[in-house]
């Protein structure tokens, strides 16, 4: 595992990381800057401590109502700014991911809720050198898709930015996991194996899939990001609040 992928222990989270420490063409991803994480529920004066000690200052919120309503966010106390981009397909909290697959959801990430996929990039490449987190509930698909497409746009290689994203299921395993499940049966929903996978799991041929994807319609992921409404000068912005110059 590249040290820059290893979790942060934030107490109240399980899949709290830092993005930073992978090499691009002329630098490399800047430490300290932007964070991806699991739900924030749980967070406790020893979690809002920590994230104060990393300088979070800005909060991107993925998760939809039903999330946010069942879990908030615990930032009380915390001197951040919440910016709450609702995807209405989660890891396995909201009814719609029920018969879902990973290609399913994340094929609605990227092609119908663009629009969320661009704010979150736009609201990156704006907070200069304040650290930012981006969370869902279990910080795997629609962190893990905003997070992955921010690396690729900014020069970080596609095999990092896969096994970045494949951390996850790992980190997920065990307690994070067995909660989520045993919360879902509580609503009727049967566990299965497939319905395991869409909550925790997080293979890495389903990011390849959706880069592939992303690829075939737009031949590239900043072509994709251009046609979804960025500018070149706000693709430049990510780079430069991203990236630290070799």
């Amino acid at each position: 595992m590249s040290p820059a992928a290893a979790r942060i222990p934030v107490p109240g989270t399980f899949n709290f990381r830092d993005v930073g420490g992978y090499p691009v063409d002329g630098g490399i991803t800047r430490s300290g800057k932007l964070f991806r994480s699991d739900g924030l529920h749980s967070l406790g004066d020893a979690g809002k401590a920590e994230l104060r000690e990393l300088g979070v200052k800005v909060v991107i919120d993925l998760r939809d109502d039903f999330e946010t309503e069942a879990m908030p966010d615990d930032l009380d106390g915390l001197d951040v700014e919440v910016l709450r981009l609702p995807v209405f397909e989660g890891s396995g909290a909201s009814q719609s991911t029920i018969g879902a697959t990973l290609d399913d959801l994340y094929d609605k990430i990227v092609f119908q809720h663009t629009d969320v996929v661009v704010s979150a990039l736009r609201e990156i490449a704006d907070t200069a050198d304040e650290g930012v987190v981006v969370h869902c509930t279990a910080g795997k698909d629609r962190t893990g898709i905003v997070v992955a497409l921010a690396l690729l746009a900014v020069g970080v290689d596609r095999e990092t930015v896969v096994d970045d994203y494949a951390q996850t299921q790992g980190y997920l395993a065990g307690d994070w996991l067995e909660r989520m499940l045993t919360l879902v049966a509580s609503h009727g929903v049967e566990v299965t194996p497939d319905l395991r996978v869409i909550m925790g799991g997080s293979p890495p041929e389903a990011m390849e899939a959706v880069i592939d994807r992303i690829v075939r319609r737009h031949g590239g992921v900043r072509e994709y990001l251009l046609a979804a409404g960025l500018d070149e000068l706000e693709l430049a912005k990510l780079r430069a609040v991203l990236v630290d110059p070799a």
